[in-house]
């Protein structure tokens, strides 16, 4: 069936109709701020301590506007005898907002959790080249990121949580055993104490005043022989 002739154009006024009859909502910005879906992506935090400078956010974004420089640093043996380590320290990473796309590819790549989503997104600038923000505003934003969701309580443990539970318990266990060890060291090395005092005590008591010291025999008179003297009568 063919459509009747101005129809279309009969959906749209009532259309219309129907919206003027409602109360316009205007959304009171910048005095309320909206609000946002737990997952907008507004702008790119950057937690600077977990950032190894591995490079791989820069290799794999397709708009190349991440810009990382860094320097290597010799770390002193940790051991007597061992080996000396370098490591990589940060001292730019920089994101050029007028080139990203907010692909998010960075920080799905970034194997040590260094970036993150984070839903501000006042950050208009009344020049392009100031949209390329350093390492301190990206910090910033960091105290920006909401809180992961939680976890389903039936969700299997991490492994991450489980190897770092597990190696706890293990430190635990092994300081109780030592500490078992050192008290009951301690113990035995009071008990000899205790025992060589009383050896000692007992050598500095006199020979009189020992229970156990022999006494010496009484002196006895001599008693006159019944048979003395009878020779020279």
């Amino acid at each position: 069936m063919p459509p009747i002739p101005g129809s279309g154009l009969a959906k749209g006024l009532a259309v219309t109709l129907r919206t003027m009859t409602k109360k316009t909502v205007t959304a009171q910005y910048p005095d309320v701020q909206p609000e946002l879906p737990p997952r907008s992506r507004g702008v790119i935090a950057l937690f600077e301590e977990n950032c190894t400078v591995c490079m791989l956010c820069a290799r794999e974004c397709p708009d190349w506007c991440i810009y990382i420089d860094s320097h290597k640093e010799t770390v002193p043996a940790a051991a007597p005898g061992g080996r000396e380590r370098s490591r990589n320290v940060l001292d730019r990473f920089a994101i050029d907002f007028s080139l990203c796309m907010y692909c998010g590819i960075c920080i799905e790549v970034c194997p040590f959790d260094a970036l993150f989503w984070s839903p501000e997104f006042e950050y208009a600038e009344t020049d392009i080249l100031d949209l390329t923000h350093e390492r301190d505003k990206l910090r910033d934003w960091m105290w920006t990121v909401p809180e992961p969701p939680a976890l389903d309580p039936h969700a299997e443990e991490p492994k991450e949580i489980a190897a770092a539970r597990k190696t706890a318990d293990k430190l635990r266990a092994q300081q109780e055993q030592q500490a078992q060890e050192a008290q009951q060291a301690q113990e035995a090395q009071q008990a000899q104490q205790a025992q060589e005092a009383a050896a000692q005590a007992d050598a500095a008591q006199p020979d009189a005043a020992r229970p156990d010291a022999a006494q010496p025999d009484a002196a006895q008179p001599d008693v006159a022989r019944p048979d003395a003297g009878e020779g020279d009568a």
